[in-house]
């Protein structure tokens, strides 16, 4: 079932059960906007189905936030809408399109760990026809940011600075005051250790906040509101401070100083994902 926001926003919201994320829709006078495809051919027809029930302008357009798995592997299915990314997406897109989708295949990458188990067995269980299964090519890629015109509601497309990914874009809805963030404002993965890349935290923070938005939508989240989101912010800047080196424990011992309390549940949390980044920057230099 869909949520909405105002006049013309609706939302699927993400089940983190099934590595879901949010899905958006936006609907001008003329046309319609979904904003990312999900996570497989199924999820993207359980969202086009309550897009039906709502009887929209026709969807035109399809933005994808990111080209990780969990947002692109349902474009095939909106196949009357033109697919909008950024020029990195693009490129990630392209090497999704050399995959394969056998059994073996999947297996192979799963070993060298190119996809993850989850992500494996989404793609066997909710991808029919994986022998034949490629990746459409997107139509209209875009460098810096795209202003796209629905019929009396405008949305703004803009590449960003990421704390998750080099290719992440947001969408703006100016009227609404909506912005949709898909994964951008999250940490990421690597070498196994989860982590927030600690020089693109307050460059990001800036390029979000420069948007007069009163509600958010994260990719693994429910709905934010303005308050909620400085909180967030306030949290991650907070922690980040405290980090200067790859002792967990130092971290928090700095952070106990500047703060006269010990850190909350987030904010410990947000400590070791910026220590990581500093074990991480230790071991490639």
């Amino acid at each position: 079932m869909l949520n909405q926001i105002g006049d013309s926003i609706h939302y699927l919201p993400n089940q983190n059960d099934k590595e879901r994320p949010t899905l958006g829709l936006v609907c001008g006078d003329q046309y319609s906007l979904v904003i990312d495809s999900g996570n497989s051919v199924q999820h993207a027809r359980d969202f086009l189905h309550e897009i039906e029930k709502l009887k929209v302008p026709p969807v035109k357009y399809l933005a994808i936030t990111h080209a990780h798995w969990d947002h692109v592997l349902g474009m095939n299915e909106f196949e009357a809408a033109a697919i909008i990314v950024n020029a990195r997406t693009n490129e990630i897109i392209q090497d999704w399109r050399s995959l394969s989708f056998d059994d073996r295949s999947l297996q192979e990458y799963a070993d060298a760990k190119k996809m993850t188990s989850h992500c494996v067995e989404t793609i066997i269980s909710e991808i029919p026809e994986r022998d034949t299964f490629q990746l459409t090519s997107p139509d209209i890629i875009f460098e810096g940011s795209l202003r796209l015109d629905l019929g009396n509601k405008v949305c703004v497309l803009e590449t960003i600075r990421s704390t998750h990914t080099d290719d992440s874009t947001i969408v703006y809805i100016p009227d609404e005051k909506v912005l949709f963030l898909g994964d951008s404002a999250y940490g990421t993965t690597e070498n196994s250790l989860y982590h927030f890349k600690q020089s693109l935290l307050l460059p990001m923070i800036e390029d979000i906040r420069k948007y007069d938005a009163t509600h958010f939508l994260l990719g693994h989240e429910s709905i934010c509101d303005a308050a909620e989101m400085d909180l967030y912010w306030k949290e991650l800047i907070s922690a980040s401070k405290a980090v200067t080196s790859a002792s967990l424990e130092g971290a928090i011992a700095a952070f106990e100083a500047d703060h006269d309390r010990k850190p909350n549940e987030n904010e410990l949390f947000f400590l070791k994902a910026f220590v990581n980044d500093q074990i991480l920057k230790s071991q490639s230099e």
